[in-house]
């Protein structure tokens, strides 16, 4: 039972982390070049049907991320009942993608479209994406609290490796860093953000292929889930 919640978890894991991806990483490559604003809006014009594909998955990522909450609830509480309460209270999915439909509500043929300037319109999703992008980046904040309890619980845990658990917690402080470096106008290097790529990418591979060992679990699951 405890294996297939596990593999339940790394399945809803690996939907938030291939979503996350597409809408996030590879939709933004191919529209945002850094050249501007108004360059962005105008790409956007350009890829209508890749932006409203990257709303989608945006979506589908935060409703993954709200269900993958209760099956490793289910699995780590064992470990420690109260951390794996804060786990989950601190895995708020702030949904910025409100601002994307405000794009496409003023970049597709609609009244509001027909009520604006074409100059007008692009101002209007200017400010929407930039919206958008201040929200994305207050968001880093919940996405980098949530991973220190996580990666406490995969420590403790005896069924999942320890190096998973130290990389999470790590990866805590890497997106903690990177919503500070961009307040302060400081630029971060990339690879600050790896130990967050790899410890979550590697958990939810773990748990998706291996499960859990079973007699470790059924060991850690004899500790009183109220310690």
């Amino acid at each position: 039972m405890n294996k297939r919640i596990a593999r339940i978890a790394g399945l809803l894991y690996l939907i938030v982390l291939i979503t996350g991806i597409f809408s996030l990483v590879y939709v933004p490559s191919q529209i945002s070049n850094g050249s501007g604003a108004l360059t962005e809006v105008s790409n956007i014009h350009a890829s209508i049907s890749l932006f409203r594909l990257g709303v989608l998955s945006e979506l589908t990522q935060y409703t993954a991320m709200l269900f993958l909450m209760y099956p490793l609830y289910k699995l780590l509480r064992p470990v420690n009942k109260h951390v794996a309460m804060l786990m989950v209270m601190l895995a708020i999915a702030f949904s910025a993608v409100g601002h994307k439909l405000d794009v496409l509500s003023l970049l597709t043929g609609n009244k509001l479209h027909h009520a604006l300037t074409t100059d007008q319109s692009n101002v209007q999703a200017m400010l929407a994406l930039a919206g958008y992008h201040n929200e994305l980046l207050l968001s880093e904040i919940f996405w980098g609290l949530w991973l220190f309890p996580f990666g406490y619980l995969v420590f403790k845990s005896g069924f999942l490796p320890k190096i998973l658990g130290i990389l999470l917690m790590v990866g805590c402080f890497s997106y903690l860093a990177d919503f500070f470096s961009t307040v302060m106008g400081i630029a971060m290097p990339s690879y600050f953000m790896l130990p967050a790529a790899i410890s979550e990418i590697g958990t939810c591979l773990w748990l998706l292929i291996m499960g859990q060992k079973t007699k470790a679990h059924d060991k850690v699951g004899r500790v009183s889930p109220n310690i």
